[in-house]
Order: C-alpha cells, then structure tokens, then sequence
C-alpha cells in the first residue's frame, strides 16, 4: 500500500455514511428518490421502511410510501444477501438477475439436503406459473405442492419457488394502517415487465459506495451478497484510503467526507437498518460489536437509536395498559444526549400515532 493513501479514522467513516444516509441532517424531498439513492431500505419487517424515511427525510407522511407500494412503484422483494429490501419498481427489476445466484446459494445452503434428486426446475417451473397467475402465501404454496409431489419436502419445495422465482411480497402487506398476509407473486406479473436482460453489477457497486461508502471489497460483498467483486472494484475509476487497520477503502470520486467532528444528532432507526448491516467491518457506526435485534412483527415497534452518530440504545414501543416508549441506552449519557432522546422519542410517537405515550429512557 502507498505511503500517501490517506488512512481514513473510525470517526471518519462514521461521519461519512451517516452523511450519504441523510441521518447528519433530515432533507426535504420525494422519498422514492431517497429509497432509489440508498439502493433500497431492509424490510423484513412490513413497517420498518417507515420508521427509516422518517428518521431521514423531513416531515415525512407515511401515506407518500403507501402511495408507492399500492400503485406498484416501489415493491417488498427478497434481494441483497437473500433478504427482503423496499426498492424502486425500476431497482427490483434491475436488481433481481443480479442477486439471483445469492438466492440460489442461500436456498441451497438451507433446503438443498431436502431436495437432493428431486427435479428442481420443474418444481420451480410449476410454482413459476401458479405466482404468475395470482399472489400465493408460502403455506398454500406448500399444500399446493405437496399435493403434485407427495414425495418430496413441501416446505423445502415452497423455499425453492420462493428463493428461486424473482417475487415481490404483494399489498396490502406492508401499507401504513393496512394488513394483509405474506402472499407473493412474481416481479414480472406484478410490475407488468420483465427484469433487465443485461442489468450492469459495476453500476451497482458504485451506488453502493455513493450510499455506504469509503468501503473495502469485502463490505461490499457482505452488503450484497455477492463474491468476487474485487474484479469489478479493479475496473472501476475510484478513490483509494485505507483505515486505521490498514485495510483498503474504496470510494467514487465525488463521495463526501465530512469533518469527524461534524455534529451527529440522536435518530431512531427500526429494526435491521442498512446502515448497520451493509459493512462486513461494522465498527464505524456499532463499534460494540453489539447484535442488531430482529424481533417477531410488523415494525416499526422496535429498533436502535444512534448517540453521537453510534449505535448505544435500543427503543421499543409497547402499547396496551402499560403504553410507553422505552429507551433503553447501553452506557451512562449526558443530560444533553437524555434530552435529545426524548425529544426525538416523542417525533417519533408522533409517526406512529401515539402521542400520549409517555417516553422512558433508562
């Protein structure tokens, strides 16, 4: 490595991709442009994109996302690591070859055993059809299955169609104020297009380093789920740094680098938020090395909470007789930073329509 490659500080990193995520200050603007710009928002959870366009965009309405979902403009599907992502209709469809041999790997990895000998492609094939026809829940796509192949794993089969068919997760799941069960349904029949023929992986990775970078190969490859990127990283016209271990950063040329002691405000993110979870070397912002909770529901009930730009607290909202938003930080913090929890608690009650509440930091 160059003795002149600028080594980039922890704080440094920190800095920057909360920059890139708009979590340094809230901007005004349309927020499919901000799901486009951050190359989707994890979305395991239904609800949990809310909670992270609220905590970037300013006065955010959750009816302009319900809006994108129910006219077919952004969509639910399983994409980077296998992993269900909130994308632009243009994204999913340009996303999906891309990620397929993820998709392919992590189905394998867990359900292969099962269907050793079984002829896949026609169980893919056949569940190809019934997707493309009308939305299925997986447990009517296992019955269904089962029934044509008795003999094989119905659960693994249902995994199979469901890994290895591009589908998007179909409305009224995921609608703000709406429920509506798992059901899928093929990207093509739902977007009413095919995905690309010829999507482009340098293209991908360098909106990837626009949105999460200075970052190395190997966080690449851990954000997306795919492998041997170092060709592509080769290939491409970047800016090189290195960090305080001596790893190589990567970057496209006009990413942004704010000063390290670039005032971070509090934010409260939902559950599994990207910024937590696209870096094979997580330290810039969970310096911990704490686990990212996932807990059972629809979202937007549970998440972390960024002091001072790093991951220190985790918040729940629970509701009933005992109704409070509970901050639970994970070391002693100032009154300042106490003060800046509530008032950003109380925002956030005010997305999920609960003002009352009380707000409990502990």
């Amino acid at each position: 490595m160059s003795a002149s490659i600028r080594v980039l500080s922890r704080r440094e990193l920190n800095r920057a991709i909360l920059q890139r995520q708009q979590l340094l200050r809230r901007e005004s603007g349309p927020a499919g442009e901000l799901i486009e710009r951050l190359v989707g928002l994890q979305a395991q959870a239904p609800l949990a994109a809310y909670v992270a366009l609220w905590s970037r965009l300013e006065d955010f309405d959750p009816g302009e996302l319900s809006a994108l979902m129910t006219s077919r403009q952004a969509v639910r599907a399983t994409l980077l690591r296998a992993t269900i992502h909130l994308v632009t209709a243009e994204d999913c469809l340009t996303m999906w070859p891309l990620v397929y041999p993820v998709a392919d790997r992590g189905f394998r990895g867990a359900f292969g055993k099962q269907l050793a000998g079984a002829d896949l492609d026609a169980i893919v094939a056949f569940g190809t059809e019934l997707l493309s026809r009308e939305p299925y829940s997986r447990s009517r796509l296992r019955e269904v299955l089962g029934e044509r192949w008795p003999d094989w794993d119905a659960n693994a089969m249902a995994h199979a169609v469901s890994y290895l068919t591009g589908t998007v997760q179909v409305t009224p799941r995921g609608v703000w104020g709406e429920t509506g069960p798992a059901a899928l349904q093929t990207i093509e029949s739902w977007l009413g297009r095919a995905p690309a023929a010829d999507p482009s992986v340098d293209a991908l990775v360098l909106r990837y380093l626009a949105a999460f970078g200075p970052a190395s190969v190997a966080d690449v490859q851990m954000w997306s789920g795919l492998t041997r990127l170092r060709e592509v990283v080769d290939r491409l016209e970047l800016r090189t740094y290195a960090d305080e271990d001596g790893r190589e950063l990567y970057d496209v040329p006009d990413g942004p680098l704010p000063d390290a002691d670039t005032p971070a405000p509090v934010r409260f993110l939902p559950e599994f938020d990207n910024l937590l979870l696209s870096h094979a070397d997580r330290r810039r912002v969970n310096p911990a090395g704490r686990t990212v909770p996932l807990p059972p529901g629809n979202g937007a009930a549970m998440g972390t909470v960024l002091i001072d730009g790093d991951y220190a607290a985790d918040w729940r909202h629970h509701r009933g007789a005992d109704a409070s938003l509970r901050v639970t930080t994970h070391a002693p913090v100032t009154r300042a930073a106490r003060d800046a929890i509530e008032a950003e608690a109380v925002e956030l009650l005010g997305l999920i329509g609960s003002t009352d509440t009380p707000v409990v930091v502990s």
